[in-house]
């Protein structure tokens, strides 16, 4: 193959990556826990963007149970934003798994 056409077909994906990054940064994931006690809603560049706990939940003498809650929404919301991250790079790189990507 033609280096310097292998060289342009990299610069072509490098700017569809740079798109479909700049597209899941404006996408928002929420995910709850305790049956929508507390909810977490993530950005596509993995950054917690809101939290919300309902006060019923709000227990001074059980904090432990609370702490549960928002760990749970949050690895879930994260667990939510790797897998359409994956899938929206999956289909430029045609599933291929490019190390460091995402």
């Amino acid at each position: 193959m033609d280096m310097n056409k292998m060289m342009k077909q990299v610069q072509k994906m490098q700017g569809q990556m740079a798109k479909v990054q700049d597209e899941l940064a404006e996408k928002t994931i929420e995910a709850s826990a305790g049956g929508g006690v507390v909810t977490v809603v993530a950005n596509g560049k993995q950054e917690i963007i809101d939290i919300r706990i309902d006060p019923d939940a709000v227990d001074p003498d059980d904090t432990e149970m609370l702490e549960d809650l928002i760990l749970a929404a949050v690895n879930e919301a994260m667990r939510e934003v790797q897998d359409l991250a994956s899938k929206e790079m999956g289909k430029l790189t045609g599933g291929m798994n490019i190390p460091g990507l995402f």
